[in-house]
């Protein structure tokens, strides 16, 4: 078994191991969206192949589209050139359902892979010719936050940005450089409308692609790179929108258990490739059953029906509060609170901790007691619901390959989004912040965690952060067995950048303190302490 155009045509081989194989003509959709393309996406990554790309699939299949979806990489092009294109523009999508089940799915609604290199004449030309193309609607992204940053660490415009500032749209080197240049030329073909829809996973991912955007939509229309009324097209809501998202669906990297059960199938070609820029590529992706998509509905040119299969079209203040309900209280301070205590109690897998009755019972209650009185009904989602299929399908599901390793990445930049709202919230609405046990608990576990010692006194490596370094060196010198004073931990717990307030102004610190101190009085603290916090 192949997984290319030629071999999904043994039908039922495929069937007989129980495999959905694209129900429509590939090679018709694939004729129709290059002739009239209206939906293309930024970033080739596993969230795309799994969410995005089975929603185009699905309106194809229920008649509700005859198109299907470009794929634009701009970070890594061998994802292009290894993943997509060897296997023609095909991938295997299993879900891994909670019950024990998966399902496994060929996708076949990627219709064309593109290279966003303004250096590849014959990349960057049918780029243009897309995006020069009245049938176009929309552009998805999935690039990550960083993705929209203009900034350095220090908050200064990157030597790549200013250098493509000064150049102009025809070839510039960043990659929204790259997305505005596109944009310049839609402009040119007659200022026709589009959508660019961020999808990435961060508050008001509309803005940051809009700021960035606009941004050299500025400097190259007042250093005459570009025509005066392209900043104009670009701030003007009815030919170029920039809606708000909500975005919700674990895709973790592939998996090797899911890889032999692939083999075992008989698929070939299925050994995962690292490129050069460290991507883990593989022709298959795995990823849970459950997911959301909540989007604000402004599209200037129209919109595929994405409504009739599972997408929330709504306002911007309901994304709004769909988005912090998620974020500030349903699954992501959970999510933390899993991580640090998970990598400090050894842990690899998120759906073994739900199995440890302590850990159930501290996210429970940072989501059930301390988050939800605090929590805005966005309507469109239930909180509680929400959190239910969290606590009982998601996280527990012990067939999703994930870690708490790798959700404790960036934690530092996590912390005051993911609780310190919920603290603020507390004191906007005149709550007691000493109803909050299990949250202060989180903070003060993080800092043990930047001790980079496990609970039995064994060292463990941190996941990467951008505070890993400043952070840690408060920590630095701290052993099991030393009680230390607020003021030894003043540097971080004074810090709202990192916890959303100041704890010494909400009067958390000496609580965090006494935590820290508690977590590491002694080799197995961790887990007493857990224990008794919670029982």
């Amino acid at each position: 078994m192949k997984l290319c155009s030629e071999g999904i045509k043994a039908k039922d081989e495929w069937v007989t191991k129980g495999y959905l194989l694209p129900d429509f003509d590939i090679d018709k959709v694939t004729e129709n969206t290059v002739k009239q393309p209206e939906w293309v996406h930024f970033g080739g990554g596993n969230l795309f192949r799994a969410f995005h790309a089975a929603l185009a699939q699905d309106m194809i299949e229920k008649g509700y589209s005859d198109k299907g979806v470009t794929v634009i990489e701009g970070f890594d092009y061998e994802i292009v050139e290894k993943s997509y294109r060897g296997n023609d523009n095909l991938s295997v999508l299993i879900t891994l359902k909670s019950d024990g089940s998966i399902g496994k799915r060929v996708i076949g609604s990627v219709s064309e892979s593109c290279i966003l290199d303004s250096d590849n004449e014959k990349e960057y030309s049918r780029l243009k010719e897309i995006f020069t193309s009245k049938s176009l609607k929309m552009a998805t992204f999935t690039i990550t936050e960083k993705g929209y940053s203009l900034v350095n660490a220090a908050g200064e415009t990157t030597s790549a940005v200013l250098a493509d500032f000064e150049a102009g749209p025809e070839k510039p080197a960043t990659y929204i450089g790259k997305v505005s240049s596109l944009l310049y030329a839609r402009f040119k073909a007659g200022a026709l409308p589009i959508a660019m829809v961020s999808t990435d996973n961060c508050s008001h991912n509309g803005d940051k692609l809009y700021a960035a955007v606009s941004a050299f939509a500025k400097a190259w229309t007042e250093n005459g790179k570009a025509e005066k009324g392209f900043a104009d097209y670009i701030n003007d809501k009815s030919k170029v929108s920039f809606p708000w998202s909500m975005i919700d669906k674990i895709t973790p990297r592939p998996d090797a258990s899911v890889e032999d059960i692939l083999k075992k199938d008989g698929l070939e070609g299925l050994e995962p490739v690292v490129t050069s820029k460290g991507t883990y590529v593989a022709p298959f992706v795995n990823a849970e059953e459950t997911q959301y998509l909540v989007i604000e509905d402004e599209f200037p040119a129209g919109r595929p029906a994405l409504e009739k299969v599972g997408v929330i079209f709504t306002d911007k203040e309901t994304v709004d509060k769909v988005e912090k309900m998620k974020v500030c209280t349903c699954l992501n301070p959970l999510h933390t609170a899993l991580a640090v205590y998970g990598c400090i109690l050894g842990f690899t897998r998120i759906s073994d901790e739900m199995k440890d009755a302590d850990l159930k019972k501290l996210v429970e209650t940072i989501g059930y007691k301390e988050g939800l009185p605090v929590v805005v009904d966005p309507g469109v989602l239930d909180p509680k619901e929400f959190i239910d299929t969290v606590l009982n399908v998601r996280v527990p599901n012990p067939f999703m390959p994930d870690t708490p390793q790798r959700i404790a990445t960036d934690t530092s930049q996590k912390l005051p989004i993911r609780f310190g709202e919920t603290i603020k919230n507390y004191i906007k609405n005149g709550l007691d912040l000493n109803d909050l046990k299990c949250i202060p608990f989180v903070f003060a576990g993080w800092m043990r965690y930047l001790m980079g010692l496990d609970d039995n006194g064994n060292a463990f490596t941190r996941s990467d952060d951008p505070r890993l370094e400043s952070a840690g060196a408060v920590v630095a010198d701290i052993k099991l067995g030393d009680t230390v004073s607020a003021d030894k931990l003043r540097p971080l717990l004074e810090d709202a950048t990192i916890f959303g307030v100041n704890l010494f102004e909400a009067g958390l610190a000496d609580l965090v303190v006494d935590y820290f101190n508690r977590l590491i009085a002694a080799p197995g603290a961790v887990r007493k302490e857990l224990h008794a916090l919670v029982n």
